[in-house]
């Protein structure tokens, strides 16, 4: 198939939903890590459409959600500096730090822009050499080979008002963290597809060795998902875990090598705070000495005149845990909305609070 119409065909969707029907006997939870899948999986209805035994539980795949307070906190220091633009994609924007948000802040007088690639924030640091231009880096292994690109650029231009606020994050660590704490059953894993695109299907492989969880690597079209799931009750149904890929056309066994290495030349493993997770130790991506030039972090003088506050009632660290649902938090509809957000989960594309508030209701 090359069309993405031929990945929503609904006579083959029934037949994979056939099949998923007449063989899966025994009740699983499959949690999807990625928030594009939760918002197709909502968009297509598919939770409606699987047995009621299969659970699809959204994780913690929203890079904006996983942030945690503390480094917004960062980010609004950073936009208060005078002279610094602030560069960030448009999900940034209206995310709530302790004290305010990057929305209220450029209403308030800071130059903060949206921009829709790293070249954009190049080129805003190239025609403004008087202004001290900060990319605020956040994203999983999907963007963050993006981002190495424009602090190589830089350094070949010798750009030296181009700075990254590296606030990445990679995703193996936090799954096995999940894992090990336990706090929900988990019997299958769908990777996110992206994020494989880069490191690879093989980086999933202690899913099922480690935890003897089923795994499989899916795309974001109704088909690819429903396939996925199939791929998933046969491991589960057959006693037999291990990882397998539903996404062949993007994804590899050993992923996308020139961009590892791009990963590799500019960034290093590093501790990340994972907002309701903690301190993950190899979670984050940090600039590498040899670019320190383009690290805000080395750049700047951060402080934080305050500690980091969390929205009261807010249960976005449950919600990206998996442990609780949006529709159990109180604030839930009727006072966080994507109009006024309490928490980030409401706020990105990718949040489970917003596909629930746009998709679920209409389901």
């Amino acid at each position: 198939m090359k069309f993405s119409t031929e990945f929503r065909d609904s006579a083959l969707a029934q037949k994979l939903l056939q099949d998923i029907r007449r063989k899966s006997t025994k009740p699983a939870n499959i949690m999807e890590f990625c928030g594009g899948h939760t918002v197709a999986i909502f968009r297509y209805g598919l939770r409606e459409l699987l047995p009621k035994h299969l659970k699809l539980l959204s994780g913690p795949g929203c890079p904006v959600c996983v942030t945690s307070t503390a480094d917004l906190d960062k980010v609004m220091a950073l936009a208060a500096i005078p002279g610094v633009v602030i560069t960030t994609f448009g999900d940034l924007i209206k995310v709530p730090a302790s004290y305010g948000s990057l929305d209220r802040a450029r209403a308030s007088g800071a130059d903060i822009r949206t921009v829709y690639s790293t070249l954009d924030a190049l080129d805003i640091a190239r025609k403004n050499p008087n202004k001290k231009v900060v990319f605020v880096g956040i994203g999983f292994e999907t963007t963050a080979p993006t981002v190495a690109a424009a602090i190589l650029q830089a350094h070949a231009e010798k750009l030296d008002n181009f700075f990254v606020l590296s606030l990445h994050k990679v995703t193996p660590p936090v799954t096995k963290v999940l894992l090990d704490a336990g706090e929900i059953k988990i019997q299958g894993i769908i990777a996110p597809g992206h994020v494989s695109a880069i490191i690879g299907a093989d980086a999933w492989k202690f899913i099922p060795e480690r935890y003897g969880i089923a795994c499989a690597v899916s795309g974001f079209e109704p088909l690819d998902i429903l396939y996925c799931v199939d791929l998933i009750v046969d491991q589960i149904e057959n006693g037999n875990p291990k990882v397998e890929t539903a996404y062949s056309r993007v994804v590899k066994g050993e992923g996308n090598r020139v961009a590892l290495s791009m990963l590799d030349r500019v960034f290093e493993p590093a501790a990340a705070n994972w907002r309701g997770v903690g301190v993950i130790p190899a979670s984050g991506l940090v600039i590498r000495p040899e670019f320190a030039a383009h690290d805000a972090e080395k750049e700047f003088d951060i402080k934080l005149d305050k500690p980091p506050r969390e929205p009261a009632g807010c249960l976005c660290g449950e919600v990206i845990r998996a442990v609780k649902t949006p529709e159990e938090c109180k604030l839930f509809r009727k006072v966080c909305t994507p109009e006024n957000p309490v928490g980030p989960c409401m706020v990105s594309s990718e949040g489970s609070c917003a596909a629930y508030y746009h998709f679920a209701e209409a389901i």
